[in-house]
């Protein structure tokens, strides 16, 4: 197996990831879709970094990775305090600007 194909997973993950975001009005789902993208580029970054010989691919996706963790703590946070007041994840219902 090629670096090079694990490049082209991780754009189809990403591809995947993204269509789930716009496709899906679960907020749980788009955070899981937005998960998606960020493993995708934590892949494309590890594959890159092994095609040029270094660690900084690693390093760096080791870095979003814990930014992802952070990003999942906050977003499963919110929709739990969105769900307690609503009554629902649908992100159609959440107009919490509307006056």
């Amino acid at each position: 197996m090629t670096m090079m194909f694990l490049v082209y997973v991780a754009l189809a993950m990403f591809a995947i990831g993204a269509l789930t975001v716009l496709l899906h009005r679960s907020a749980v789902v788009a955070l899981m879709g937005v998960e998606i993208m960020l493993n995708s580029c934590n892949l494309a970054l590890a594959a890159l970094g092994e095609i040029n010989k270094n660690m900084d691919g690693q390093v760096m996706a080791f870095f979003v990775m814990v930014v992802a963790a952070a990003e999942v703590v906050v977003g499963l946070a919110l929709i739990v305090s969105l769900f307690r007041s609503r009554r629902t994840t649908s992100v159609d219902d959440f107009n919490l600007l509307n006056g």
